[in-house]
């Protein structure tokens, strides 16, 4: 009697421990592919397997929380959300704001137009027009390397909430390339009628970030990372989406 009563105690706080897993906000910008996406009707993609593999592994839950890419770092900044993962590149200017995990994924800007175009790299400068997401690496890098030496009028970068509403007016001719993340920009060259015509190097470095000064829940997700680096996992989860 005595001794199952102490299972029964054992089983009833093994579930209660469960029950009182933290959950952590995670929020990103599902119009990403492969990075994340809607699909029919659930959050999926690289990062959003990346991040649902880490809490497993650390305990932890998570709710998924879609918005604008701008929006992910002042989220983190008013306590909104815990944790953003949108493919976004480790910035200084991010840094001093946010925290960063160790980098999970490296990627250069790719220059994308359509396929039946003959547009090549000079289709960075003069009169043409650039479609960009807002607060992107890309749009800083236009901003920066376009607009600011004056190889680019400012009226001519097109910005746009997604880069779905970006690709879409550069289909509709609204725009006469687009510059974006390259493992984004070639899935959309297989998928579209749109071809890359050139790659800038701008070597950089996804991170996951958390909220300036969380150490504890971002020595989880370093943990998590290197776990799922060491186990294979990491690779498998290239190969899904990636195919390499």
């Amino acid at each position: 009697m005595k001794k199952s009563f102490l299972i029964f105690l054992t089983m009833a706080l093994l579930v209660f421990s469960l029950g009182m897993a933290t959950t952590y906000i995670v929020g990103t910008s599902a119009d990403f592919p492969p990075f994340e996406y809607v699909q029919n009707g659930k959050y999926v993609g690289f990062d959003m397997d990346l991040i649902t593999s880490i809490a497993k592994l650390e305990g932890f839950n998570i709710q998924i929380r879609d918005m604008a890419f701008d929006s992910l770092v002042p989220a983190l900044k008013a306590g909104v959300i815990d944790i953003a993962i949108a493919g976004m590149t480790i910035l200084k200017e991010r840094e001093k704001v946010v925290d960063f995990s160790d980098p999970y994924w490296y990627a250069n800007q790719d220059v994308i137009v359509k396929k039946d175009s003959n547009f090549n790299v000079t289709v960075l400068c003069g009169k043409h027009t650039i479609g960009v997401q807002t607060g992107t690496t890309g749009d800083l890098w236009v901003s920066d390397n376009l607009v600011k030496p004056g190889y680019l009028n400012k009226n001519n970068v097109k910005r746009y909430q997604s880069f779905i509403y970006s690709l879409q007016a550069l289909l509709n001719g609204a725009v006469d390339a687009n510059v974006l993340d390259s493992p984004v920009a070639e899935r959309f060259a297989k998928m579209k009628p749109v071809k890359i015509v050139a790659t800038i190097m701008t070597g950089e470095s996804y991170g996951i970030a958390v909220r300036k000064g969380n150490s504890k829940l971002l020595a989880k997700i370093n943990d998590g990372l290197k776990k799922i680096k060491s186990s294979g996992e990491m690779a498998k989860l290239i190969d899904k989406y990636f195919g390499k």
